[in-house]
């Protein structure tokens, strides 16, 4: 690179020293111009002897002018040639090394795959335990790591959802693993998918988001030519801790070594499950202190409404109430409205005076509604309340203590991209020392997550919810 930038530098001063030559020539014969013109004007054919010796001089001058022109063209031809060379070869270099990458990404693309021959926690633990005397293991996970950092179904991990990759990329689980984790761990998480997901910045342990806390003014001119008023613009930002979440896993090394079945997806499976479980909890009712991010319930300055009572009239009512003060605080609108199963069970056991269901399916389009269901699920979009989409979450808190009511279970409407969830890629790991002297491993799987409100009064917390009666 250094080279070229020198290569460049003398092309350039070349060129210039070219032109500097040409604008000589230009001035010199001006000079011999200006003789002959001079004896025209006197009316004579033939130059006096000063006037010829002077004009051969210019000639002669402008004659070795022309040759080093001549000289500098060719060297500069020569080097732009060059220069055109080398950025052809560089394009091919380019091309063949992104050729030898894909296909090496192709024959290495196998290192882990369901129901291959190779187990990704296996040789983990090999390392770990320093059983990997042929090497087997560590090329596997070398291999794999070239993976992560090519191969197309890598690129979520690579564009930042793990910021562990520059710790190795050997450490990201088998790309079907993921695929599990997006399978069978989001549905155990409905309102962290709900939410703004961002990846976690590295090399910090605290996240920043930039919030205007105090807008521009207009106002009336009160004559003409009479200055307008200005109010600055205020920004401030909120902030998140980056916290750490994960489980551990023991394993025996006779199972690693003898069991017959996927044992990695059995435990990936199950680890991922609690983790995406935990990390929803953690967005509601995490406390803020104590390594916890501040969830829902514990961020200052969200609103509430309290329900008037216990029957259909007062609860769409407060729905509508926590509605309009999104509206009218946010000046923006909500766009769901998230509550426990059971508060959703009890909504469709809701009937009118004739004994009518006041929650019915979407098919037909039912008039007179409290609400629609269309979907018949624990965690998930379920149906519509007010034209919002309900979403229930088991991890909401069925035991808050909220105006003097006890184990309610609140629900809540929500502007989501408000929150804003910073998460990075699970990261697995295998440890020996602690468990050596039984014979077993510890598997690890960590990830790094930070929970952020922009606007605390875009989440409405409806509270007054008793545990329901059924039947009554």
């Amino acid at each position: 690179m250094e080279q070229d930038q020198q290569d460049q530098s003398y092309l350039s001063r070349l060129i210039k020293t070219r032109n500097d030559l040409a604008k000589e020539v230009d001035v010199v014969k001006s000079k011999r111009d200006a003789i002959v013109d001079v004896a025209r004007a006197a009316g004579r054919d033939v130059l006096s002897d000063d006037e010829d010796r002077e004009f051969r001089e210019f000639v002669t001058k402008i004659k070795g002018l022309d040759a080093e022109i001549k000289a500098k063209d060719v060297l500069i031809a020569d080097l732009d040639e060059e220069n055109q060379r080398k950025t052809e070869l560089r394009a091919g270099a380019a091309i063949a090394d992104r050729a030898k990458g894909k296909l090496e990404s192709i024959n290495e693309s196998a290192t882990y795959v369901k129901g291959g021959q190779n187990s990704f926690f296996k040789d983990l633990a090999d390392v770990a335990l320093n059983r990997d005397l042929a090497g087997h293991a560590s090329e596997r996970l070398r291999r794999h790591e070239q993976d992560v950092r090519t191969l197309p179904e890598y690129t979520e991990v690579r564009t930042g959802l793990n910021t562990t990759l520059d710790d190795g990329g050997s450490f990201v689980p088998p790309a079907y693993l993921l695929d599990q984790y997006i399978a069978f761990a989001r549905p155990g998480r409905p309102f962290a998918d709900l939410v703004v997901n961002e990846a976690v910045p590295a090399g910090t342990m605290q996240v920043n988001v930039p919030k205007i806390t105090s807008g521009t003014a207009v106002g009336w001119q009160t004559s003409q030519n009479t200055a307008l008023g200005e109010t600055d613009l205020v920004d401030s930002y909120v902030t998140g801790n980056v916290c750490t979440i994960g489980g551990n896993q023991t394993l025996s090394r006779q199972l690693l070594d003898q069991a017959g079945l996927a044992i990695d997806q059995i435990v990936f499976r199950d680890l991922v499950a609690a983790h995406a479980q935990f990390l929803d909890s953690a967005l509601w009712t995490g406390s803020g202190n104590s390594g916890q991010v501040q969830g829902v319930n514990n961020i200052s300055g969200i609103q509430t409404v309290a329900t008037g009572g216990l029957t259909i009239q007062y609860v769409y009512a407060s729905v509508a109430n926590a509605i309009q003060s999104v509206w009218t605080s946010r000046f923006a609108a909500p766009d769901a409205i998230l509550m426990h199963p059971r508060r959703w069970g009890w909504f469709l056991s809701l009937l009118d005076s004739t004994d009518r269901p006041l929650f019915l399916g979407e098919a037909g389009r039912p008039m007179n509604v409290a609400g629609l269901f269309d979907n018949v699920a624990p965690e998930a979009v379920v149906g519509q309340m007010h034209g919002l989409p309900v979403i229930t979450d088991p991890s909401i808190s069925t035991t808050l203590n909220t105006l003097g009511g006890s184990n309610e279970d609140a629900i809540y409407v929500v502007r989501s991209s408000d929150l804003v969830l910073f998460e990075s890629g699970v990261r697995a790991e295998a440890y020996r020392e602690p468990l050596a002297a039984q014979m077993s491993v510890l598997l690890q799987v960590s990830s790094y997550i930070a929970f952020v409100s922009r606007f605390p009064n875009s989440v409405v917390e409806i509270t007054g919810f008793t545990p329901p009666t059924w039947g009554s």
